[in-house]
């Protein structure tokens, strides 16, 4: 179940728990773990959504997966989200915890979508190039390869986005030939 608000609201109860105990970074590389689990593992949501599987079950899987990875306070507070049936959210509360972590150290989020794998020489570029047009300093870099886009890239940052792949401009060209402007401008 999606549920931002809910979700925003654990992540800033956590958050602010991290900071009275002085544990924000490492609360923040908990989350980037149980994150990157969700990402990778559609099974361990599944079970986390499933109405089948006993609570009990539940916080015996999380904490057989989670024992010595993280932090005493994060498994606490995972056992917490169990205990009244909010395990559910914890894909989106690790989301909220990472983007309100983000907005604490003005850390700057940027996706770039290519069709095939960049090296770190060309993530340091775009890295320099977006600082250099840019107010921002604290940039993080995530990549992606979609071999569909052809050539080219897509970028996202901070709600916008600059396609500048060759399947868009393929599908605007199909788009203009569709329209037929060339028709009407020949008479």
């Amino acid at each position: 179940m999606n549920n931002p608000r809910l979700a925003g609201r654990y992540a800033k109860s956590l958050i602010d728990l991290a900071t009275e105990l002085n544990q924000v970074d490492i609360i923040y590389a908990d989350m980037k773990f149980i994150q990157s689990i969700c990402k990778s593992n559609p099974d361990f949501v599944n079970v986390l959504r499933s109405p089948i599987i006993k609570p009990g079950t539940k916080e015996r899987i999380i904490e057989s997966i989670t024992n010595g990875r993280v932090n005493l306070t994060t498994g606490s507070f995972i056992g917490l989200l169990v205990r009244k049936g909010r395990e559910i959210n914890l894909p989106e509360i690790a989301d909220a915890f990472i983007a309100q972590f983000n907005q604490l150290r003005e850390i700057h989020q940027l996706k770039i979508t290519t069709a095939v794998a960049i090296s770190e020489s060309v993530k340091s570029e775009i890295v320099n190039k977006v600082k250099a047009s840019t107010s921002l300093q604290n940039i993080e870099i995530e990549t992606a390869v979609d071999e569909e886009l052809i050539g080219g890239f897509v970028l996202e940052m901070e709600g916008k986005l600059i396609d500048a792949s060759i399947l868009r401009d393929l599908n605007d060209i199909k788009k203009q030939f569709m329209d037929n402007e060339y028709i009407h401008k020949l008479r």
